[in-house]
């Protein structure tokens, strides 16, 4: 089994997993509800912090978390274990709560959630209109959206983490400032993003939240599972504001290629997962992406990039 894994049972699982959206739409949507919900709370009780970014959710050893969370001179998180497929909610005085992770409706889900924090002290009221969807049903009305795969809810887990560490390693060089590598609950993808240090021209039409994400020049990189407008696991890398010649330069791996619908550069998931070397492939499309971008883009690499910089190390077609 390529890239092959060995859990704490003994099983072999792959590292880079089949994922195709048709097979798991249903939970891959009910999901994505439950993850707003959680870091609806956790956007309700943080400090602003610029960008956003004092709503994602990390990747850890068993799942996502928010990690930890200011409530009342003491702190609680949240964490999706994909492992044993349960919601634990932990504080810091000691007190725990755990939900399990099976087929249930949005609206359950919601109400249990709300009814655990409050057994563990915690009160908050969240906006339950989702973000970033077509036809938004609130959550605590959303009796559409009941379906959980443990097999693929860990799939998708998995490569998140492969990925995450990926982007570790992409991010390593670079001296300005850079985001975490984080999960976006609204468009349900994980991204680290570069900056080049100078604002960026406000986008035509952007929202508050539109304009508060992209204020600066940014180099951003992504996966994300799919949905219903583009039905396949991909990965992404953008530049904003896109330079001259960006749609018609050349990247790596081969299999890369620009998006004119969606401005920017995909590489499918199954042509990384079907790579001599999964890693690499990865590797090579987050850093050329970023090479042509920040270099069409006029940025001061120099100042930017540690030693030998942002270039590709070891990788070949």
């Amino acid at each position: 089994m390529r890239d092959a894994i060995k859990t704490q049972h003994g099983d072999q699982v792959e590292g880079w997993p089949a994922l195709p959206y048709e097979a798991w739409r249903d939970t891959c949507q009910t999901l994505h509800m439950w993850t707003q919900i959680v870091d609806k709370v956790r956007l309700e009780l943080s400090p602003f912090l610029n960008h956003w970014w004092h709503v994602a959710l990390y990747v850890n050893p068993r799942g996502l978390t928010t990690s930890a969370i200011p409530y009342h001179g003491g702190s609680f998180d949240v964490t999706f274990d994909f492992l044993e497929h349960t919601l634990l909610m932990r504080t810091s005085e000691g007190t725990t709560k755990a939900l399990p992770l099976i087929p249930r409706s949005v609206a359950s889900f919601y109400q249990e959630i709300i009814d655990c924090l409050f057994a563990l002290g915690i009160q908050v009221t969240i906006n339950t209109l989702p973000s970033e969807v077509s036809d938004p049903i609130r959550c605590d009305q959303d009796f559409v959206h009941a379906s959980y795969d443990p097999l693929y809810a860990q799939r998708f887990w998995r490569i998140l983490t492969q990925t995450a560490a990926v982007m570790e390693r992409y991010r390593s060089p670079f001296l300005g400032k850079s985001s975490p590598v984080h999960f976006f609950w609204g468009s349900f993808d994980l991204a680290v993003t570069l900056f080049s240090g100078r604002r960026a021209p406000e986008r035509p039409g952007a929202d508050h939240m539109m304009r508060e994400a992209m204020s600066h020049e940014e180099i951003s990189c992504g996966f994300w599972p799919g949905n219903e407008s583009f039905p396949t696991p991909a990965f992404y890398a953008y530049t904003y504001p896109s330079p001259p010649g960006l749609s018609t330069a050349a990247i790596r791996p081969e299999q890369a290629f620009y998006s004119q619908e969606l401005g920017e550069f995909l590489l499918l998931y199954e042509d990384v997962r079907n790579a001599p070397s999964p890693e690499q492939a990865l590797l090579a499309f987050f850093q050329s992406a970023y090479e042509v971008g920040s270099t069409l883009g006029q940025w001061d690499r120099e100042a930017l990039e540690r030693g030998d910089g942002m270039r590709t190390i070891g990788y070949q077609e």
